[in-house]
């Protein structure tokens, strides 16, 4: 399974009868799931049905669901009120018409208010079960392609994490390498810095000063760091090679990232350590800010 971007857009269209339509969904990351529809009226209830497929569909996302119909021009659909003819028929049949008055005519009978009415029904796109069934399958196509997108997105996102990684690798590997974290460099770095206090007028027991410095290379030990550093970069590349909506351990790792490289900073005893941490904090900032545009 690959891993998703939330990001994506989709749009499926097509023309049913007299109506011209188009699904648009658009999704970008948030730390839940949120998709809120725009629908015309009288396809409400088709909004609201499309909504819950994208919510079973995705995991994770802010998304826009927008529905556009539009209706070809025609003229209109009149129909007959077959009760009002009806009931204006057996009235004519109860009169007694002298013979000079001429029966009542078809175009005369449907010229009366009320027998020929305008189909409303007709343009209420609710009503039309041809159009109802090609939204619904419309729909579900949109899903795939948003899906679709979402992947390649992800594709393109977890190539990105990955280069991120390996400089984090990087940077780890040379804070391990660094001179300054022997104990015979602090000792040095402390002779001196005691040398030039007393300026060679007074001088330290040998033993003593060696105990100073194993003290304060415990302190600045950073090898605790290093190693979950290590832990943190191996978890991620094992959640990016198993996919799916991961986005969320990926953003707890990001912060575990962030806690190792601060006190990685609060114990560096020498500046090729502090510049070290620095990129680190540097590269993981970029990593957390990636992971959040992951499912």
């Amino acid at each position: 399974m690959s891993v998703a971007s939330m990001t994506g857009f989709a749009r499926e269209a097509g023309v049913t009868g007299a109506y011209q339509w188009a699904w648009e969904l658009k999704t970008v990351n948030g730390r839940g799931l949120e998709v809120r529809v725009r629908a015309p009226s009288g396809l409400d209830a088709m909004g609201e049905e499309a909504r819950g497929q994208i919510l079973k569909a995705l995991t994770r996302g802010q998304g826009q669901l927008n529905l556009s119909l539009r209706k070809a021009s025609s003229a209109p659909k009149l129909r007959v009120n077959q009760d009002v003819l009806q009931s204006l028929l057996t009235a004519l049949g109860n009169l007694s018409l002298p013979e000079t008055v001429k029966p009542a005519s078809l175009d005369g009978l449907l010229a009366v208010r009320g027998v020929v009415e305008l189909d409303d029904d007709a343009d209420d796109p609710g009503q039309d079960q041809e159009l109802a069934s090609a939204l619904r399958a419309g729909v579900g196509a949109l899903i795939d392609a948003l899906k679709l997108a979402r992947l390649k997105e992800g594709q393109a996102l977890s190539a990105v994490l990955g280069q991120q990684l390996d400089l984090i690798s990087r940077l780890v590997d040379e804070a391990e390498a660094a001179p300054a974290r022997q104990p015979e460099a602090i000792r040095a770095r402390l002779e001196a810095q005691i040398a030039e206090l007393f300026e060679g007028k007074h001088t330290l027991d040998p033993t003593r000063l060696h105990q100073e410095a194993v003290m304060i290379a415990a302190r600045a030990d950073i090898r605790e760091e290093l190693d979950r550093l290590r832990a943190h970069v191996d978890a991620a590349r094992g959640l990016l090679e198993e996919g799916g909506p991961v986005g969320r351990r990926l953003d707890f790792l990001a912060q575990e990232f962030g806690r190792e490289a601060n006190t990685l900073c609060a114990k560096a005893n020498d500046v090729s350590l502090s510049r070290i941490g620095l990129e680190l904090k540097a590269v993981i900032e970029q990593f957390r800010e990636q992971v959040q545009n992951v499912e």
